[in-house]
């Protein structure tokens, strides 16, 4: 449409330029009859002129054409915004022992570990009473009967730490073993939860803060129940998928390794007082 009013606007200044010339041309006839040359030659200088000026009109329309019409728009040169991304924080200690696997298996660990709480225990309870006994009747026995005694509630407190030690480790090794099972599950079905829901970030906040990511988030964002519920709602049996290498070597997101959980119930931590063996006044038991 430009194009054409600009070969309009020359052939209209084409017009006026020609007419134009034989105006000047008789103007010239009727002032200088004697000189018929040089009235040609004013004719075609005025002539020129009105076509040059044509044609420098004509190029300032068709410069200020592309540029009015390949600017884009405000609007169409604005990019989309994205909506707000969806966080959501999820405590996955809590869903490890929570679900109905984790109750299920960690019930079974503290059950297995049961015996050896009962042994500690009695244990324990017999270091309490040669303790008891030496407060007693410390002032009574004589310096050998004491410092025998005395090495045999620090043999005992030995063995005591010692099996502690030793089941604890134990018991935490098998309960890490749970949790590492429960969460190689729990890997596709958060993926799905996230997806599903539109999440686009999802924190673990297992641990508070300072040593925990998360600082403050409101209930709204927590959604370590749904997750549980997700989790429970799989068929008996859904394992999770093996791990398929990415182009490139590119590994792929790692699973989230939480600290070992902590269910509460009989056995859990396998905790032992640990006793100070009293000391009589005036009474130093004998060095080992």
């Amino acid at each position: 449409m430009k194009q054409s009013a600009t070969l309009k606007s020359l052939r209209a200044l084409q017009g006026r330029a020609l007419a134009s010339m034989g105006l000047q041309e008789t103007c010239i006839a009727r002032r200088s009859p004697k000189h018929p040359m040089r009235r040609k030659l004013i004719g075609i200088i005025i002539a020129a002129t009105l076509v040059a000026s044509a044609s420098a009109l004509a190029q300032s329309i068709a410069s200020a054409a592309p540029a009015a019409t390949g600017a884009p728009s405000p609007a169409a040169s604005a990019p989309a915004v994205a909506g707000p991304t969806r966080v959501g924080i999820v405590n996955i200690q809590q869903v490890i022992v929570n679900t109905t696997e984790g109750k299920r298996e960690f019930e079974t660990l503290n059950k297995k570990f049961e015996p050896k709480q009962t042994e500690l225990s009695t244990l324990n309870k017999e270091i309490d009473g040669l303790k008891t006994q030496l407060q007693t009747q410390g002032d009574k026995m004589n310096e050998d009967a004491k410092a025998t005694l005395v090495r045999q509630i620090e043999s005992k407190q030995k063995v005591l730490q010692r099996n502690a030690d030793d089941a604890q480790a134990e018991f935490n090794a098998q309960q890490g073993e749970i949790a590492q099972r429960i969460l190689q599950k729990l890997g596709p079905v958060v993926d799905k939860f996230a997806k599903d829901n539109g999440y686009g970030l999802l924190i673990d906040d297992s641990n508070p803060w300072p040593q925990g990511q998360v600082l403050w988030a409101t209930q709204s964002v927590d959604v370590t129940q749904p997750i549980i519920e997700a989790f429970n709602s799989q068929p008996a049996g859904a394992a999770a998928p093996s791990a398929t290498p990415r182009p490139g070597g590119a590994a792929g997101p790692s699973a989230t390794r939480p600290a070992t959980p902590r269910p509460a119930g009989p056995g859990a931590g396998l905790t032992t007082p640990k006793p100070t063996t009293p000391r009589p006044a005036g009474t130093t038991p004998p060095k080992q």
